[in-house]
């Protein structure tokens, strides 16, 4: 008996570059990934402009970029499914069909929800649609009828209320239409940003571009944060914290190499300078063929577009499935 392929859905924000620390937390395992399951990554713009009103022509710009940003990591069109979210509009009417399963106050203790309106200093002024996206991220997941979902630990509580919400929806129409997922946890820590805040990100000026020219990467590894108290080469040095070491952890093959490093920094005797051209070299060398097969990408963008246009519609076709069993059971297909 042949055992279906698990149906992996994953994406992104469409506001800005993806940078290095999206390559190590998520691009990289989904270029293995789209090799043993049927993989979906959603250019997530529709989602990008609940925390961007105004700003609609930066989210749109930047989804042939992250397009871009796929096809030179490795991403296969044949393999992967690539979905442009605006363009399947069943997303927005199977939330709209969701929400109602859900309570403002539930959707105000999602604990990811709750630290990201911390972070973007909203407190009571919050955007409605960037309160409901955990019903949006749902309605992705299940139009999709995805079954395996990649991601940290701190979005366990939205594929915890994605499973809420199917269940709710299957009780209620007394039939299992929606399929519940499971999260696939990244093993990968969360790479910091350059100055040493806990995320990296290209708005704070604190990341590495995918496309980074070999001048951006030099510099961006000189003003990496260290250990401040590590004042002279001989003196001891502490490993945790230290910026340099955590992207050696992150790109550095030859794990007893970054471990003899650790310890020799731990003992004294290792400057920062030597440990940074080290890396350094690193970085110059994953990033240039990334940097060269984006470029190759980028000089038909036409053709990027008809690979976006054509996986859209693959996916729509499956939402338009999902979305037409959803009003079945509701008893919402007057006219089918």
């Amino acid at each position: 008996m042949t055992v279906p392929r698990p149906v992996v859905l994953s994406g992104d924000r469409t506001t800005g570059p993806l940078h290095l620390g999206h390559y190590a937390g998520s691009l990289k395992a989904r270029v293995e990934l789209q090799h043993h399951a049927d993989q979906i990554l959603l250019l997530a713009d529709l989602q990008a402009l609940t925390d961007n009103a105004g700003r609609h022509h930066k989210v749109a710009s930047h989804v042939i970029e992250v397009a871009l940003d796929y096809l030179a990591v490795g991403i296969d069109p044949a393999l992967s499914t690539l979905v442009v979210q605006s363009q399947v509009p069943e997303l927005a009417e199977l939330t709209m069909l969701l929400m109602n399963l859900v309570t403002v106050s539930r959707l105000e203790r999602n604990p990811t929800i709750k630290e990201e309106i911390r972070l973007r200093g909203f407190e009571r002024d919050i955007p409605a649609g960037f309160l409901v996206y955990p019903v949006s991220q749902a309605a992705d997941i299940t139009a999709f009828q995805a079954t395996v979902v990649p991601v940290g630990n701190d979005q366990l509580p939205m594929i915890e209320q994605t499973n809420e919400l199917v269940r709710s929806f299957n009780a209620s129409v007394g039939a299992d239409v929606l399929v519940e997922c499971s999260a696939l946890l990244t093993s990968v820590p969360r790479l910091p940003g350059l100055d040493g805040k806990a995320k990296m990100s290209k708005s704070l000026g604190n990341a590495i571009a995918l496309a980074a020219s070999p001048d951006e990467i030099r510099a961006a590894v000189r003003r990496m944060y260290t250990d401040p108290k590590h004042l002279r080469v001989d003196d001891p040095g502490t490993v945790e914290g230290h910026v340099v070491f955590a992207f050696l952890d992150a790109f550095e093959t030859d794990t007893g190499r970054v471990e003899q490093l650790k310890a020799h920094y731990r003992r004294g005797g290792l400057g920062d300078s030597t440990l940074k051209r080290e890396l350094e070299d690193r970085l110059q060398a994953l990033v240039a063929p990334l940097r060269e097969r984006r470029a190759r990408f980028a000089d038909d963008r036409s053709a990027v577009w008809v690979l976006l246009e054509q996986g859209t519609r693959r996916g729509r076709e499956k939402a338009a499935a999902t979305l037409g069993a959803v009003k079945r059971a509701l008893g919402l297909a007057h006219f089918a």
